[in-house]
């Protein structure tokens, strides 16, 4: 148990700030991304460095707290954040240094995306990773990481060369290829259940204009499209991306004014090839029929795209997710989809279905944490809202949609869009994997410490 002379202690050893209750920064500091979740932390460990998060880390087993780790904050179900326990923040562990001659980039774990394709952008690299520039590269990685890059390149654990860590026992260790390969394994696709992870080394890409963006159309003409897509993005060029939407269009620009606030289904492009030849792989695409009611897709600078969503979903709105990996798409599933697109309840809520074949695909299934390597989309349902008296209608909508579309999936979920959702569907999320990981688990936190998160349990080896 703590005591007020060990929390002084504690204070007077770390570089970084320690809140408590109280403390002017303690409410904004205990704040995250999904302001559903309202969570009061005993302490806040501001860890400016890597001996404040040993330091961290060592209290929180010395005193028997329940400890969190908060980098984005973007985490759906608020694990990044606990009641009464320890949260340590790495928000201000940001650094980043790109190496222009191997064409890799050192991040620390409280980095995140936006922060990350700055500094990548200056030298005409990119590492795949997500689609909203506010997430945490921490907990992104950890969970395996999809975004616009990840038929091209693969997924953001695809790109991860080694990982500092900070273990339960307060060591201090790189694991990588060749050093605590096990560890290694286990975080790429584990989540945070293995340590802090201080700082990512990333094999950066050249990646600097896109030809990207959406194509929208109305719900009565959409499902000759989703058809067209289900088909087409299996085997489409690995240089091109397009997760397919259903939304609610924001009533701004660059949205034409007839369609604010319609409900539409389309497909957010990214071809991240050759610039002189993205006009004629679009050609097709643009004559489909039937035609796009909005075509905004064009050249842009690749954080410009990661960072397009920005606008429409700051920090401290109510979020709800449910997701699935998808295989296949079938007629059934697209009615399904249509029908719930119709009844999307609130202007910022509907449904992405994420590619994660091509490159993805080229790496087996035990290679990594990662256990769904065969399917071809990862699919997440989002009610989302500003408004907390709208909290229950954006659940209601979401679990509903979940259950009707759910007997088309291929099983399990990309981890980071479960929500609180038990032991049994993180094992069917690792499928095979699971009994290894809790294998490597118990080698490293034996007594659970990082629990929450995903959590899988240890278990001791025969």
């Amino acid at each position: 148990m703590t005591t007020e002379t060990s929390i002084q202690d504690f204070k007077a050893a770390l570089l970084g700030e320690l809140l408590q209750p109280g403390n002017a920064g303690y409410d904004e500091a205990r704040k995250i991304y999904n302001s559903m979740i309202d969570k009061h932390p005993r302490l806040i460990a501001r860890c400016e460095d890597v001996a404040d998060v040993i330091l961290a880390v060592n209290y929180a087993r010395d005193n028997n707290l329940v400890l969190a780790v908060k980098a984005g904050g973007h985490s759906a179900p608020g694990l990044s954040v606990c009641d009464d326990g320890l949260v340590i923040d790495l928000t201000h562990m940001n650094g980043i240094r790109v190496n222009k001659d191997d064409k890799t980039v050192r991040v620390e774990g409280g980095c995140t995306l936006g922060a990350l394709d700055h500094a990548t952008h200056a030298f005409g690299l990119a590492v795949p990773c997500g689609v909203i520039s506010t997430t945490g590269i921490g907990g992104l990685t950890l969970g395996g990481g999809s975004g616009y890059l990840t038929r091209k390149y693969g997924l953001s654990i695809d790109n991860l060369l080694e990982a500092d860590m900070v273990l339960a026992d307060g060591s201090f260790v790189t694991a990588s290829e060749d050093k605590h390969e096990d560890l290694f394994w286990a975080i790429r696709g584990g989540g945070g259940n293995f340590g802090v992870v201080t700082s990512f080394l990333f094999q950066a890409h050249p990646v600097s204009m896109d030809y990207a963006g959406p194509m929208l159309w109305e719900l009565d003409q959409v499902k000759p499209v989703m058809q067209w897509y289900r088909d087409f993005m299996l085997d489409a060029p690995e240089d091109l991306y397009g997760f397919f939407a259903f939304l609610q269009v924001p009533p701004g620009e660059p949205f034409p004014e007839a369609y604010h606030n319609k409900k539409m289904g389309g497909i957010i492009w990214c071809y991240s090839g050759d610039m002189d030849k993205a006009e004629k792989v679009f050609e097709p695409i643009r004559n489909l029929v039937p035609k796009p009611a909005i075509d905004l897709v064009g050249p842009i600078p690749h954080p410009a795209l990661q960072g397009m969503f920005d606008p429409l979903f700051p920090p401290g709105h109510q979020w709800y997710m449910k997701g699935d990996f998808i295989t296949e798409i079938p007629d059934e599933a697209i009615d399904q989809h249509i029908a719930f697109a119709r009844k999307i309840p609130t202007l910022l809520s509907g449904i992405h279905l994420y590619p994660i074949n091509g490159a993805a695909h080229k790496v087996k299934e035990d290679a990594t944490a990662w256990a769904f390597r065969e399917a071809n989309w990862s699919q997440v349902i989002i009610g989302v809202d500003p408004d907390p008296k709208n909290k229950d209608k954006i659940i209601e909508w979401a679990r509903a949609y979940h259950d009707a579309i759910h007997p088309y999936a291929a099983g399990g979920a990309y981890v980071n869009f479960l929500m609180d959702e038990g032991e049994e569907r993180i094992k069917d999320t690792y499928r095979g994997n699971y009994d290894k990981l809790a294998r490597i688990k118990y080698k490293y936190d034996p007594d659970n410490l990082f629990r929450m998160n995903q959590n899988i349990k240890p278990l001791a080896t025969a």
